[in-house]
């Protein structure tokens, strides 16, 4: 697979992860169990979640997900 297939498969799975996340903020903490049977690869959703938590996107505790606030409002804005 060349290097722009596997940069957009991860933006794919990015997405998604994100999305899961702050369209449904009541939800609050995702177990990151609940976040890999959506997406159904564990690999992908841990490497997604370091890049999303590297971004400032995601904060991550003991298992757990939840959208920042910054990454909140940018889906308000868009």
């Amino acid at each position: 697979m060349c290097s722009s297939a596997v940069a957009s498969d991860e933006e794919g799975i990015d997405r998604a992860v994100l999305s899961m996340l702050v369209h449904d903020p009541a939800q609050g903490l995702w177990a990151v169990d609940e976040v890999v049977r959506e997406i159904g690869d564990g690999s992908a959703v841990a490497d997604s979640l370091a890049r999303l938590y590297g971004a400032g996107l995601v904060h991550r505790l003991e298992g757990f997900v939840f959208a920042t606030r910054p990454a909140l409002r940018a889906e308000q804005l868009a």
